[in-house]
């Protein structure tokens, strides 16, 4: 009971220490980082498996590599760290969780479309929003940057932050690490294509099954956080989740997608361009208002609050967790 105890609260001080080291330093591209190792891996992989044939048994090398790599290698770099000392393990751990998160990244990326927009400088913002978006932007009206902006903030409230932070709550470090791998696969690997729907297919259905339950969860506590400051009920967003979370070609995407229209009263979705060519995807939320330059900066603070809200649900848990153990 003791030993498990401690697990738990060096968890939490380890979230803790990561969450900070977020805040404090985001994303900078000069360090080295454990996801781009991944994306060296996976092409490298993909160079060298994805032809021939049983190109599907190939990809689910890829998988098990990366099993290998966060869960084997990872887990027994934070194991060695306890082992010497405490504070090291802590500290190992945290820094390894706080490589799976994207907080401050995801927000800064999407205040840098938001900043040239409110400027009026539409082709700066074209420009901005293509570096986190794969749709063609060059000819984006402002309505439609912005739409691109909150639709990526919504899905990456989930990807980037409170999934890797679930795995960190559920497995610590090699846990959060294998869902970024993962996640990392799905972006690169997993596409219904002809180069891809085999090789990519362990990728993307290991990637849906991962993201289950973070992503509904996300929405729960989305919708719960950020309704005291929207315009509208929480009956009526949970409305809006269960009418089009489902509408969304993933499984999982359209949970976050849809809290956060409903919650900011706009409509996400609709026609997006990818090499010329047009894609119509189902329209999610109501158009009650116009997704405009301050809907960037909404979706950003919905986004924080929603974090915060699952930190302090999974540090309450915790604590609960904790209590019952010593009082027993």
């Amino acid at each position: 009971m003791k030993g498990l105890s401690l697990i738990i609260l060096t968890r939490i001080v380890s979230i803790t220490f990561a969450l900070l080291f977020d805040r404090l330093f985001g994303d900078p591209h000069h360090w080295p980082h454990p996801v781009r190792w991944f994306g060296r891996w996976i092409s490298w992989m993909d160079q060298r498996l994805n032809k021939g044939t049983k190109k599907k048994m190939k990809g689910f090398l890829l998988v098990v590599s990366m099993a290998f790599w966060t869960i084997g290698a990872a887990g027994a770099l934070v194991y060695a760290g306890y082992q010497l000392h405490l504070l090291i393990g802590i500290l190992i751990e945290a820094i390894f969780i706080y490589t799976t998160i994207a907080a401050r990244s995801l927000a800064e990326a999407a205040m840098n479309v938001a900043r040239p927009l409110s400027l009026e400088d539409i082709e700066e913002a074209r420009k901005e929003v293509g570096m986190i978006v794969g749709r063609d932007t060059d000819q984006l009206s402002e309505q439609e940057i912005a739409r691109a902006a909150v639709e990526t903030v919504a899905e990456n409230t989930s990807d980037g932050v409170t999934a890797p932070l679930f795995f960190a709550f559920a497995g610590g470090a090699p846990l959060a690490l294998f869902y970024r791998a993962i996640n990392t696969c799905d972006s690169m690997v997993g596409y219904k294509n002809e180069r891809y729907g085999q090789f990519g297919y362990f990728s993307a259905k290991c990637d849906d099954v991962l993201n289950y339950i973070p992503s509904r969860l996300t929405a729960i506590i989305m919708a719960l956080m950020n309704v005291s400051r929207s315009s509208f009920s929480l009956s009526y967003v949970f409305s809006i989740i269960k009418r089009d979370a489902r509408k969304h070609p993933s499984p999982n995407s359209g949970y976050g997608e849809s809290a956060m229209a409903a919650l900011l009263g706009i409509q996400l979705g609709g026609t997006n361009t990818y090499q010329g060519i047009p894609s119509h995807r189902p329209k999610i939320g109501d158009p009650v208002n116009e997704t405009l330059t301050g809907t960037i900066n909404e979706s950003i603070v919905i986004m924080r609050r929603t974090v915060y809200g699952f930190v302090f649900c999974f540090f309450s848990l915790g604590g609960v967790v904790i209590a019952a153990l010593t009082w027993s």
